[in-house]
């Protein structure tokens, strides 16, 4: 019965997008004005479940562990804005974005804004990748001399830097919630249900406690049997009228003048 309550509240305890630029952004030189139509970040996680009979093995992740993937998105402030769950853990990531896109009350993305995403997603206007085959971790730049060299390496870092909120959210998710330490015991239907509701509550928590002192644990995230949380209806989302190639040309241009942008101004 509570998680059903829960469930029953979830959607309207997720965040919706603002039309204003983000704080997290705004109050930075080195994110704004070149990320300021980003709402957030977008990735997807695996949670250890418990899954029986002859779909066990399509539920493998690639680590060899019985997972299911949630997908979800966060905003810079560690809360979440739509949530995913129930695909099997051998799904790629990009497959369960295009699932959550083609839901009738699935992800939306307001006109003109877009999320950051890794390499595990092709590079589109409304997800905003980093570039492939350029150094790109956050560590991969620490210590002395190993300031970024060029344009894309400079996109890369900053992106990352904006982007590391979702991995931090992920942490403290399983941090705050340790059911999903190892497979819930239960249907798998109630176990993806179960990853929604908790959601919601991390929001409440985020909301109304502020009490997010968990020790983050590091993760090692570098037709299915769903269970979605619809997200915000708005009216004023952006057609699809290019073909897939076309708004991957117009995606890398779009990358590259924002990444031509920040090493001209870092260098003058």
């Amino acid at each position: 019965k509570i998680l059903k309550a829960l469930n029953s509240l979830a959607h309207d305890l997720m965040v919706r997008p603002g039309s204003t630029v983000l704080a997290k952004i705004r109050e930075s030189t080195r994110f704004y004005p070149y990320f300021k139509d980003c709402i957030g970040a977008i990735d997807g996680t695996h949670i250890p479940a418990s899954v029986k009979g002859r779909d066990v093995s399509s539920y493998r992740d690639r680590h060899g562990n019985i997972s299911q993937n949630v997908l979800a998105a966060s905003n810079f402030d560690l809360e979440f804005m739509y949530v995913l769950s129930g695909w099997e853990g051998s799904a790629h990531d990009s497959k369960v974005l295009s699932d959550a896109l083609a839901r009738k009350n699935g992800l939306k993305v307001p006109q003109g804004k877009y999320y950051l995403v890794d390499c595990g997603f092709p590079n589109r206007r409304k997800f905003l990748a980093p570039y492939r085959g350029v150094r790109y971790h956050l560590q991969d730049f620490a210590g002395h001399g190993n300031d970024p060299e060029n344009e894309k390496e400079l996109f890369n870092l900053r992106h990352a830097s904006l982007r590391n909120v979702i991995e931090r959210i992920f942490g403290i998710f399983k941090s705050r919630f340790t059911i999903f330490k190892s497979a819930p015991p239960f249907l798998f239907k109630t176990q993806a249900e179960l990853v929604l509701a908790c959601a919601a509550l991390h929001n409440f928590l985020r909301k109304e406690c502020r009490s997010d002192e968990f020790p983050v644990e590091p993760t090692d995230e570098s037709s299915s049997s769903s269970s979605v949380l619809p997200n915000y209806e708005d009216n004023d989302h952006e057609p699809i009228v290019q073909t897939q190639e076309q708004e991957r040309e117009d995606a890398n241009i779009w990358r590259t003048n924002i990444g031509s942008d920040m090493w001209r101004n870092a260098n003058n």
